[in-house]
């Protein structure tokens, strides 16, 4: 579709790639706008059974670009204006994200916002929304309990922990944990045994499927834009967005834990 996102079909397998590699599949306003129009694209594309969502080998996605933040932090942008998660858990068709690298923040949670997610055992994957100075947006103050348990939720937004895929996944709330080179592999024999059904009754069975997900989003976003609001107007969030945020040209991508980062202490 775009130099950004790609969309293929293959069998009744939609196959949407993230593959903005200079900026680490961060969510700048034009990635965003690219990537909601291809969930769109699926939605109401006949072909579609089913959708894997893939990122790139070395990251799945970096979450909310440093420019994007600082428009939310000068109030260009609203936090409430920013609905990728309501997208993506409104999209007709199962869903299924193939997390073969790393993911962070909004990036992470878009992921697991998937009906079927599948994660590398030796990435990392967390919330940096507080390193940052803000609190957690894109629903995840609701998603992340919803995957990974109400207690290792909170450790990992209070303390903006990394976790490694093979941690989340020994809590058993995450459909596959694999080696990275076997995500894609498996994403697509999951698909595959989905994408021969009925599109009509997926489609039925997704609503009712999703239906606890799309209500905790949306409690969510009642109380995430309020404390957007008051975080995004205090200096210090645009100081430690400006300091701790990397560039994804970085030599250390944002998407990364630095070395010595929080993680596997759950």
């Amino acid at each position: 579709m775009t130099e950004r996102i790609s969309l293929t079909y293959d069998g009744g397998v939609a196959r949407l790639h993230m593959q903005d590699r200079s900026g680490g599949n961060a969510f700048s306003r034009a990635f965003v706008d690219d990537l909601v129009a291809a969930l769109l694209a699926v939605g109401n594309d006949e072909r579609a059974n089913v959708c894997v969502i893939e990122g790139l080998p070395e990251v799945f996605s970096a979450g909310g670009d440093r420019s994007l933040l600082l428009e939310l932090a000068n109030g260009t942008v609203a936090p409430y204006d920013l609905l990728l998660t309501r997208t993506l858990l409104e999209v007709p068709i199962p869903t299924i994200a193939a997390m073969a690298g790393p993911a962070v923040g909004g990036g992470f949670i878009f992921g697991i916002a998937c009906d079927i997610v599948v994660l590398a055992s030796t990435h990392r994957y967390g919330c940096n929304f507080m390193e940052l100075g803000f609190t957690p947006g894109m629903g995840t103050t609701r998603l992340l309990q919803r995957a990974v348990g109400e207690y290792v939720a909170a450790e990992m937004m209070y303390g903006c922990q990394y976790m490694r895929g093979r941690d989340i996944g020994d809590r058993g709330l995450i459909n596959h944990v694999v080696a990275p080179e076997k995500v894609e592999r498996k994403a697509m024999s999951v698909a595959r045994r989905i994408a021969d059904k009925p599109r009509a009754a997926l489609r039925l069975l997704k609503r009712s499927l999703s239906l606890a997900r799309r209500q905790a989003f949306t409690e969510a976003l009642t109380i995430e834009s309020m404390m957007h609001e008051i975080c995004f107007a205090a200096p210090e969030t645009r100081r430690r967005i400006a300091e701790n945020y990397r560039e994804a040209g970085d030599s250390s991508h944002s998407s990364k834990p630095e070395p010595g980062a929080r993680e596997d202490t759950c």
